[in-house]
């Protein structure tokens, strides 16, 4: 099926560095974007939203990843066969048809096989996989899968809720969480800061980020297997949801933001599993790569001044990120104690470090060494980067309201990271009132269902020495 664009008006456009990184020899990384239904879908309509909706939002979407004659990376627009794109699996039919029947392992198997498989490059980047079958969170679930070079989880979340309406009401716009501070956290504001502290603490991370992406692995623990292979590592995909009013609650008792709050409950939650898995590994050497987005806007754009800011050089579509450094801090008798330290340390780390020009820094770098030495010896950087940490952690706000896709509410919403060299990947993502932490786990290495107690009981923890300090 051909779509709308006409291929002669639209020039081919370059794909970004960090789309060339994304998209190598090794590193290859996608975005699983998960929608549960709370009714059974009916998927009569699938061609019709994916030709006049979907496609629509941007040419990258109708769009391979080619090379020019100067052997430049491009997009080039193609003609697209939505029925290659659409997955609609078959499980096995050996269980009862009972309507009490629910398909969970089933489930989480066939998101870990399409976890660790590659598209194809001679069409374009994503896939939408239709399970029709129940589980304990869902009446059915659709699976975007979108490469990572297409965008980062902003833009792609972005285009996926402009495909959604309120389920309330259709013709309203939906609206994010009301706060203080930001879910996704700001760029640089080093001018606030003494100019010398700041220089120092800039080169001081700026080596540390090199020594860290090239010779200082973090220690072999529970959470970081050292796989040395470049292939899609086998995960097995997990979450817990949590009250947004409980993190709301903790945040305004101690006076810190949303992101402090979060960051602290998942490296205390981290250490606990540890510690139960390995005793010693509570205090061993473990970083968290923090992912930020650079834009400095609030909330999501509509979908066209998207697109019409990127292409005029703005910050909205694309690849924007930026990632700080940041140690889990050990779990020493003091700490297990006082579980607040969690955040306060989250909190002194990550304000300090996003108020450095270390990511600036590490930009510069990895421009120079694409110009230097190629795209691929850069994405071998960036690779090495992630494969020495323990874990990335990324957040995206969603909406406040109920959304639904072509009438089907969306009970449940969530992303998830596949492709790092990690064994462990973490994305939070707001809906409805409720904050859905989403785990990545190395297959075959990982206790998920332990790690969730451990999220569960960190948060518990979190929340009662709160409330005993305000009291």
């Amino acid at each position: 099926m051909k779509n709308d664009f006409d291929e002669e008006e639209i020039p081919a456009e370059p794909v970004s560095p960090t789309g060339q990184y994304l998209n190598s020899t090794s590193l290859c990384v996608y975005i699983l974007g998960v929608l549960e239904s709370d009714v059974p879908i009916d998927d009569s309509h699938t061609l019709s939203l994916l030709q006049h909706v979907f496609l629509p939002i941007n040419t990258r979407f109708s769009s391979i990843m080619t090379r020019d004659k100067n052997g430049e990376k491009k997009w080039m627009k193609v003609e697209v066969k939505l029925e290659d794109h659409i997955k609609v699996p078959n499980f096995s039919n050996e269980k009862s048809s009972s309507s009490l029947l629910l398909y969970d392992e089933d489930v989480d198997e066939y998101m870990s096989k399409i976890a660790m498989e590659y598209l194809p490059q001679n069409r374009p980047l994503w896939e939408i996989h239709i399970i029709k079958y129940p589980t304990r969170n869902a009446a059915g679930t659709l699976v975007f899968k979108l490469h990572h070079a297409l965008g980062d989880g902003y833009s792609l979340m972005g285009a996926l809720l402009s495909c959604l309406q309120r389920l309330d009401n259709p013709n309203l716009p939906f609206t994010l969480p009301s706060s203080n501070k930001k879910l996704l956290p700001k760029s640089s504001t080093i001018f606030k800061n003494n100019i010398f502290s700041s220089a120092f603490h800039s080169m001081s991370d700026f080596g540390w980020s090199i020594l860290k992406s090239s010779l200082v692995e973090d220690d072999h623990t529970p959470i970081r297997s050292c796989g040395e292979d470049n292939k899609l590592r086998q995960v097995t995909i997990s979450s817990v949801t949590f009250s947004f009013d409980h993190i709301k609650e903790v945040k305004s008792l101690l006076g810190v933001s949303i992101n402090d709050v979060l960051a602290g409950l998942i490296f205390l939650g981290i250490r606990l599993y540890m510690q139960d898995i390995d005793l010693k590994s509570r205090n061993s050497q473990s970083t968290a790569l923090v992912l930020f987005n650079t834009r400095n806007i609030r909330g999501y754009k509509s979908v066209k001044e998207m697109v019409e800011k990127s292409n005029n050089n703005g910050a909205s579509w694309g690849n924007r990120f930026a990632f700080l450094h940041v140690p889990i801090p050990e779990l020493s008798d003091s700490k297990y104690a006082n579980p607040l330290e969690f955040i306060w340390e989250a909190q002194k780390e990550i304000t300090r470090k996003k108020s450095s020009w270390a990511t600036h820094l590490t930009a510069m770098f990895l421009n120079m060494v694409k110009r230097l030495l190629g795209s691929e010896a850069a994405a071998r950087y960036v690779h090495s980067t992630l494969r020495n940490s323990s874990t990335t952690v990324s957040s995206i706000i969603g909406p406040v309201e109920q959304m639904a896709l072509a009438n089907h509410p969306i009970k449940g919403l969530y992303f998830m990271v596949v492709g790092p060299p990690e064994s462990l990947t973490i994305t939070i993502m707001s809906y409805i009132g409720k904050l859905r932490i989403a785990f990545g786990l190395e297959k075959g290495f990982m206790d998920k269902e332990k790690f969730k107690l451990c999220m569960e009981k960190s948060l518990e923890m979190i929340i009662s020495a709160a409330r005993n300090i305000s009291t």
